[in-house]
């Protein structure tokens, strides 16, 4: 599957852990369903020109929600956890 790197980072998950973690040189991505862990390394690294030591990935259940009589599930995603080498960091805001 050739994914270009800009499809496969959709954006950065920002969150009160997340902010917590990037001390520590972690970083969440929300990231295409197909992507690989190789390819997320190498899509990061192309993007934030930085190196990555270690890609964690999790699949993410949409879920049920209400609006008013309707029922309806929002989309499954995937969430990947980019831990970088010692020193290194990417700027989001």
């Amino acid at each position: 599957m050739n994914i270009h790197p800009f499809d496969i980072i959709r954006e950065p998950w920002i969150t009160e852990k997340g902010t917590k973690l990037a001390s520590a040189a972690k970083y969440f991505f929300r990231v295409h369903s197909k992507a690989t862990k190789p390819q997320i390394r190498r899509a990061v690294e192309e993007t934030f020109n930085v190196k990555v030591l270690n890609v964690n990935t999790m699949n993410v259940s949409g879920k049920w929600k209400r609006v008013r009589i309707q029922a309806g599930k929002t989309n499954d995603w995937k969430k990947a956890i980019v831990t970088l080498k010692p020193g290194q960091k990417i700027e989001l805001t």
